[in-house]
């Protein structure tokens, strides 16, 4: 790769094994280690000045949309709420042992997993690794070797644990040094919000359940800890110091009860300032469409309830038009989950002549046989053992128009390195079209493996 990118001028490598250190291709003059390097450099550094509204970093986003977008945070303003809302959100403690276990790439892990906790002082865990490896608890082996109090993850990692210990968390394992829990990335259902809080938190460590983006930089939506009312599966409120409403088309403000579009009319300081290269697609993506109102647009749907707390429904484009009934994908999968036979539900509306959209559910059951992991007629068949059964759940807990046309039990999801569902995948498969962009996921393998699912008769 180094050899492909002339503008690199050096690689620090760090001797992670030691003298045990195996022979590795080596450039003098280009390759350094890294202890000959640093540890030759003063204790004391003083540091350059800038503007506050110099770029301090650019991110691209995960690409869940298909292209993703450069996004360029400024120096003060991001520094200010990611510190902020670090503080505010997890309560933070002088002796806090704070877990995000975010991958580094992501903003999350920017936010919440560098510049937050460095900010404040918050001594820390980074686990470079998969949840499985060596073994399963992995996860429960770090929170009570390094004693985490608070721990930050991803819905899509707690619905995996949660189908991996359906009994809870094994009893060898001390989890008693968590104080507060958070969840980032997606919306999530109240069964793996319930799970979450019962095993990992003791049933009692608060939730704090964020909405954002790598756009706004840091948390927008998020309870406070021992001041706000907990509710499974709701973000609440904005923060303070910030804004959001729930508009309809008009950009009017749409009742408690009802549904819409989720925009920031007061954002904070953190919020991207740009599209690297392209203004005018950052113009177009989040302000155009309500320009008049001011309102930046999130690209979300969500829903008030009757309290005025927000319940974030996904991104616009997932929600589906079936007979003309607006449903969105997070209530769909939501719905799946709750039911004993599913562990993780994707669900995305597939183009219909005649209901306008159709419902295709993917779903990763809850008890899987290892040995026809990579068979896809047996997924075939337990495809078929699950249909009737789910469809007849959806049916009782939304109601007969939700329930999936097809269901497919498959071994895993298209999920980005960040946990998110790469929906656009799912439709591309279930259409019969060439899939888009896989770079940004965790495992590139598994679209194929859903293709092949599809594609095999009975």
């Amino acid at each position: 790769a180094v050899a492909d990118a002339p503008a690199i001028e050096h690689v620090l490598v760090v001797r992670r094994t030691g003298n045990a250190t195996p022979a590795i291709p080596w450039t003098d003059g280009r390759d350094v280690w890294w202890h000959d390097a640093v540890d030759t450099a003063p204790d004391v550094h003083t540091p350059e000045y800038f503007d506050a509204e110099n770029p301090l970093f650019i991110i691209y986003t995960s690409g869940t949309t298909g292209k993703p977008k450069g996004l360029v945070h400024t120096s003060g303003g991001y520094l200010t709420q990611a510190s902020f809302t670090h503080w505010a959100v997890f309560d933070v403690k002088p002796d806090d042992v704070h877990w995000c276990t975010a991958d580094l790439a992501w903003v999350t892990a920017h936010t919440y997993e560098i510049y937050g906790p460095l900010s404040n002082g918050v001594t820390q865990v980074i686990y470079e690794g998969t949840p499985d490896t060596p073994q399963r608890s992995r996860h429960f082996e770090i929170i009570e070797r390094y004693g985490v109090t608070t721990y930050y993850t991803a819905p899509t990692l707690i619905r995996t644990l949660s189908s991996w210990f359906p009994g809870g968390v094994p009893t060898e394992h001390d989890l008693s040094s968590i104080r507060l829990l958070g969840t980032v990335g997606e919306a999530i259902n109240p069964e793996a919000w319930m799970w979450f809080r019962e095993n990992i938190g003791a049933g009692s460590a608060p939730i704090v359940d964020t909405w954002w983006q790598s756009e706004t930089g840091a948390a927008v939506l998020a309870p406070l800890p021992g001041s706000s009312t907990l509710k499974p599966g709701s973000a609440t409120r904005a923060l303070p110091g910030l804004g959001v409403r729930i508009v309809d088309e008009s950009g009017a403000t749409v009742p408690y009860g009802s549904g819409g579009y989720l925009v920031v009319d007061r954002p904070g300081p953190s919020l991207a300032r740009t599209v690297w290269g392209d203004p005018e697609r950052y113009r177009d993506a989040y302000w155009t469409r309500f320009w008049e109102k001011g309102f930046f647009f999130s690209g979300d749907g969500a829903k008030w309830d009757a309290d005025g707390d927000i319940w974030v429904l996904g991104r616009v484009d997932d929600v589906m038009n079936v007979s003309g009934h607006r449903m969105s994908t997070i209530e769909i999968e939501s719905a799946l989950v709750s039911h004993p036979d599913v562990a993780e539900a994707g669900v995305v509306g597939v183009a219909d002549p005649v209901t306008g959209h159709a419902i295709a559910a993917f779903v990763i059951p809850s008890v899987r046989d290892e040995a026809t992991r990579d068979d896809p007629s047996a997924w075939r068949r337990r495809s078929t053992e699950l249909t009737d059964a789910l469809r007849s759940h959806v049916a009782e807990v939304i109601g007969p128009v939700a329930k999936p046309r097809w269901i497919l039990a498959v071994p895993d999801l298209p999920k980005t390195r960040s946990g998110k569902i790469m929906r656009r995948l799912l439709v591309d498969i279930a259409d019969g079209r060439p899939l888009g962009d896989v770079t940004s996921l965790q495992d590139d393998s598994v679209p194929g493996a859903i293709e092949a699912i599809f594609h095999t008769q009975e």
